[in-house]
């Protein structure tokens, strides 16, 4: 087992400085909820395109290429949507309605079928955290000594 890097540096002329890594230790968490948010965007949209086209006869596609996901890093949040382009921009309608078409809402009934799943592929993703362990401070309890 590997020793862990020393929290303290000790320079030449006697003085020390504490090192921190708690900067690696937020990048790494800040790139497992990424990933957590999308493989959940790809198990949504898989998910919302079977059940559209479970809803309605005609299978055109363009509906299921229009569904997609977004995982924006600076927000770090997810969205999930039916882009407004081609034929997939009447997907929208029947997702909120309007006055001729009633709201099917399939999105909104895919995502609360499956916060289970959701959360399921998030917790697996931060559990890696604990695989990793990484050490804040540097010091273990064996380390310790009592004065």
């Amino acid at each position: 087992m590997p020793v862990p890097k020393s929290v303290v540096k000790v320079s030449k002329d006697g003085s020390y400085k504490f090192v921190s890594n708690v900067d690696a230790v937020q990048y790494t968490i800040r790139e497992l909820v990424r990933g957590a948010l999308r493989d959940s965007g790809k198990v949504l949209a898989k998910k919302f395109r079977l059940s559209f086209y479970q809803k309605f006869n005609r299978h055109s596609g363009q509906v299921a290429r229009g569904t997609g996901y977004w995982v924006r890093r600076k927000e770090c949040d997810m969205q999930l949507g039916i882009a407004r382009k081609g034929k997939g921009f009447w997907g929208i309608f029947q997702e909120i309605g309007t006055n001729n078409q009633k709201k099917e809402g399939l999105l909104r009934k895919t995502v609360e079928e499956n916060i289970s799943e959701i959360v399921k592929i998030q917790a697996k993703y931060l559990s890696e955290l604990n695989k990793e362990k990484p050490n804040l401070n540097g010091i273990e309890e064996g380390d310790m000594e009592d004065e």
